[in-house]
């Protein structure tokens, strides 16, 4: 217990942490930062729903108004800022990859992590963050997706650096995955 609720609050400050790397503000109110990896790496270390947990914290404690979003921001105005979809789809994100993780079963965990990723860090944030954008802005959901569009190269190398450190982690430490399984066949996960 002590363990889950440490390594929760680890990722949680990991994701703050990347929220320092200098950010970049597109023309339409979205900032490109690197805390979408911490998410990634949130799910896909702790699984579905330490990961979730991790990201929820963080969302809590930006909520009580700790500047700890890209570019220092923090409080109640940024869940109903142009960024209110992709901040609320953090746990949702990390919750994916991490069932992602737990659920399907490859021969790399690094392969899984990255796989992962893409699906909860990318398309399931996508959908979020566009949709909130949609919302906020007034824009239809075609065009917010649009808009954010310009993200999925910097995303999809986040989600190769999440495979990557997964791989190395699954090495060196694996039991420090929390989906990771002991091979017991030649179907379930091998590293």
């Amino acid at each position: 217990m002590e363990r889950n609720i440490a390594q929760i609050a680890l990722f949680a400050a990991m994701i703050a942490a990347l929220g320092l790397v200098p950010q970049i503000t597109l023309g339409f109110g979205v900032p490109i930062t690197a805390q979408t990896l911490g998410v990634m790496l949130a799910g896909a270390v702790l699984g579905a729903r330490r990961g979730a947990a991790a990201a929820g914290l963080f969302l809590l404690l930006v909520a009580l108004g700790l500047p700890l979003l890209a570019g220092g921001r923090g409080g109640l105005g940024v869940f109903v800022s142009p960024t209110a979809g992709f901040a609320l789809g953090f746990p949702v994100a990390a919750f994916a990859t991490g069932l992602f993780v737990e659920h399907v079963r490859l021969h790399s965990a690094g392969l899984a992590a990255g796989l992962g990723a893409v699906f909860g860090g990318i398309l399931v944030l996508y959908l979020l963050g566009a949709s909130g954008l949609a919302l906020v802005s007034g824009k239809s959901l075609i065009e917010a997706f649009r808009l954010v569009a310009v993200f999925i190269p910097g995303d999809l190398l986040k989600a190769a650096i999440t495979g990557m450190l997964v791989q190395a982690l699954a090495r060196v430490r694996p039991q420090m995955l929390a989906w990771h399984r002991v091979p017991a066949g030649p179907r379930d996960f091998r590293l």
